[in-house]
């Protein structure tokens, strides 16, 4: 079932070495008077409806609140958001557009996508997802796979490295397309690993934020999936057949050996205490200042 809309949409045209195809039209959507330039461009819209289940009920919900507790999206946001091809990003782009549909205020979604430039990686696949549901998108082709094999040092974590340049391309292109925020598909497990591998391995208790201004000052970075579980979102994902292209780098689709041993700890820490993932993601929503060693926190 297919929802259609019309509605005139503000979009900035970079240059024709970036072109930004726009759903169910034949050719690039150009500005007639050079690059740089702002157009008004009435569009079609395609919405293929999600399947709407049990599991589209309980995401729909964690990801509202999360947005309503952390104040994540506010009237007139130009929001980019960070789609890899993986299951996470899918479902936080269709959610936010499922959202924004009907949210009391208005928003504005751009999804971009970053190819790494690792060998047979599937951008087209990804493209056409973007086109047929009716997604204003940015697809950015880079040489960072030729960065990591000269930068990246033996025996070290590919993701690292390519997780910082990607999110140094984001940033660029969140100011580029004059997008205020940047989303990203990061889930409560995200936020509990991440937690205990600066613990474990880093010396250092920090996790992420729901919402923090980037470093450039510039973009706020959101996730609205902080409440929602690894383990819903793939679920949702199977029964919505989102395709999930792998980024084909060397290690594609096995977890860094250190994230992978959190995941192994929680796992087996489930068995005690099913609620241990949840416990810890509150943890970081009541720090006692009082009760830590930092004198900075007590100065």
């Amino acid at each position: 079932m297919s929802r259609v809309n019309d509605r005139p949409f503000r979009f900035f045209v970079s240059s024709h070495k970036h072109l930004t195809y726009f759903p169910f039209f034949r050719y690039p959507c150009l500005s007639q008077h050079g690059s740089s330039e702002w157009v008004i461009i009435k569009r079609r819209s395609y919405f293929v409806a999600l399947i709407e289940d049990k599991m589209y009920m309980r995401i729909k919900n964690v990801t509202g609140k999360a947005i309503a507790d952390f104040s994540m999206i506010e009237e007139g946001d130009r929001i980019a958001v960070g789609v890899s091809g993986g299951k996470d990003s899918y479902a936080l782009l269709h959610m936010l557009e499922t959202l924004r549909r009907r949210a009391p205020v208005k928003y504005e979604l751009m999804a971009i996508n970053i190819d790494s430039g690792y060998p047979g990686f599937r951008a087209d696949i990804i493209e056409q997802h973007l086109k047929e549901h009716g997604f204003t998108y940015h697809m950015e082709k880079t040489g960072h796979y030729d960065i990591i094999k000269e930068k990246r040092r033996p025996g070290s974590s590919y993701c690292s490295i390519c997780a910082r340049l990607k999110r140094g391309t984001l940033y660029a292109l969140a100011q580029k397309f004059e997008c205020n925020k940047l989303a990203l598909g990061h889930h409560l497990d995200d936020f509990v690993e991440t937690l205990l591998l600066n613990q474990f391995f880093v010396g250092s208790l920090k996790a992420m934020s729901g919402k923090m201004l980037a470093d450039n000052g510039v973009t706020t970075v959101i996730r609205p999936f902080v409440y929602a579980e690894e383990k819903e979102i793939i679920a949702f994902s199977r029964t919505n057949n989102f395709p999930v292209v792998c980024c084909r780098c060397p290690v594609c689709g096995t977890a860094d050996l250190q994230r992978k041993k959190m995941k192994m700890l929680l796992t087996e820490l489930e068995k005690d205490n099913p609620f241990v993932k949840k416990s810890l993601l509150n943890a970081l929503a009541n720090v006692k200042p009082r009760h830590l060693l930092d004198q900075r926190l007590n100065g």
